[in-house]
């Protein structure tokens, strides 16, 4: 006879992840302060027009998944930055107007770049704009 498995509890969907007991304190600390730094650039980034906000956004909930998931929980379910996580985390999306303001930020910081430094730092920028530009507009939309 095989013994039976203890029954488990039916968890509560909006219920915020357990963290696996198995990572130790020391990892959650990094996460959780890798998601901070995450965090703060992203409050940065929704006062600043020139930087970016929800991939910092992402990065934070996905360093908050690994050490508290409290704060990950209050990222995913926020009413303005919650949609673009999730869609992020199910199907790898972006919104329209994300892919147009992130390619439009791309494209400003190539045009400071060539404007402002010298060469060849000036050519990292637009570089880096040639390789993300048709990568952000392959992805899906949500």
């Amino acid at each position: 006879m095989s013994p039976e498995k203890p029954e488990e509890p039916e968890r509560n969907a909006d219920a915020p992840p357990e963290i696996e007991p198995t990572v130790p304190a020391h990892f959650r600390r990094l996460w959780f302060a890798g998601g901070m730094v995450c965090l703060a650039l992203g409050v940065i980034g929704a006062i600043l027009p020139i930087m970016p906000t929800v991939i910092f956004l992402i990065g934070a909930a996905a360093c908050f998944a690994r050490s508290n998931p409290v704060w990950e929980a209050r990222l995913v379910q926020h009413p303005i930055f919650g949609p673009h996580i999730r869609a992020w985390r199910e199907r790898r999306a972006i919104s329209r107007k994300g892919k147009w303001a992130a390619t439009l930020g791309l494209i400003g910081g190539s045009a400071f770049s060539l404007i402002f430094l010298p060469m060849p730092w000036a050519m990292v920028t637009p570089s880096v704009t040639l390789v993300l530009s048709p990568w952000i507009w392959t992805r899906p939309e949500h």
